[in-house]
């Protein structure tokens, strides 16, 4: 069995470390998660997930739901297999280590990472600086422009959206590279509707921003008496309707000022 030493242990984080024993047994230790199953070895690898500390203290819970067992599991299977997976792991709770629980006022709800190399970076519908702007993301600038009469972005990092408190969160939160929804069913959405469930029953006049018929499902999630929902059709240039003209972004900061709360500068 493995010995792991206190300055492995860091406080703010949870962390998942895999690996296997002879009794295929789980091993749950404070902070951290220790899943070990499968033939004996030597070996261990490790997913590097981390969560920021105020989102620890809402699902602490999660981590022993078999669920979750059973998508770990299955990620130890994709990298056994030598599959790339996206985002890269140090970034698949990016969303998360961004805009900490208590200064959550706007949710942002995509469906799965972006599977194309370079692209997805653990915020929903975001990239980084020196990578494309993919066609969803163009769509979503062109409607800023049309709403507020925001030029659009140099290039599409959203990031200063979530440093305001707005959660760009993806249903499914890792991907196989070019399979989009291969990571579909296996945990994750069960582990998001947890994150929306404790969004919604612990604060108050948050909005969520559900875009195309994935994400929709998780309005099932969200108490409409104490929060604003807004819907319309996915960004995506495939949807079949128009994401154009949905006005969400000057819906959620007239929202947010009726409640005495601070608007989003949806500038980048």
């Amino acid at each position: 069995m493995h010995v792991f030493t206190s300055n492995m242990i860091n406080q703010h984080k949870v962390s998942i470390f895999i690996s296997r024993t002879e009794k295929g047994n789980n091993y749950f230790s404070h902070d951290k998660l220790f899943i070990m199953q499968g033939a004996a070895t030597d070996k261990m690898d490790v997913l590097n997930i981390s969560i920021e500390d105020s989102w620890k203290r809402q699902i602490a819970a999660e981590w022993h739901q078999p669920y979750f067992n059973d998508l770990v599991h299955f990620l130890r299977g994709e990298k056994a297999k030598d599959e790339t997976i996206y985002p890269p792991e140090k970034q698949i709770y990016a969303a998360f280590e961004n805009t900490p629980f208590d200064s959550v006022k706007v949710v942002i709800i995509g469906q799965d990472p972006y599977h194309g190399a370079g692209q997805a970076n653990g915020l929903c519908f975001s990239v980084a600086r020196d990578v494309r702007i993919p066609p969803s993301l163009n769509n979503i600038f062109k409607e800023l422009n049309r709403d507020l009469g925001i030029a659009k972005p140099v290039n599409g990092d959203l990031s200063a959206w979530t440093k305001q408190g707005v959660l760009l969160l993806n249903a499914t939160l890792t991907v196989r590279a070019n399979q989009a929804g291969s990571h579909q069913k296996k945990g994750w959405e069960d582990f998001t509707d947890a994150i929306i469930k404790s969004i919604s029953e612990n604060r108050n006049n948050v909005v969520f921003m559900l875009w195309g018929n994935y994400a929709k499902q998780k309005a099932a999630c969200v108490n409409r008496s104490k929060h604003l929902i807004l819907e319309a059709a996915h960004p995506s240039p495939l949807a079949r309707t128009g994401f154009s003209g949905c006005g969400h972004f000057s819906k959620a900061n007239e929202y947010l000022i009726k409640n005495n709360i601070q608007p989003i500068d949806w500038r980048l």
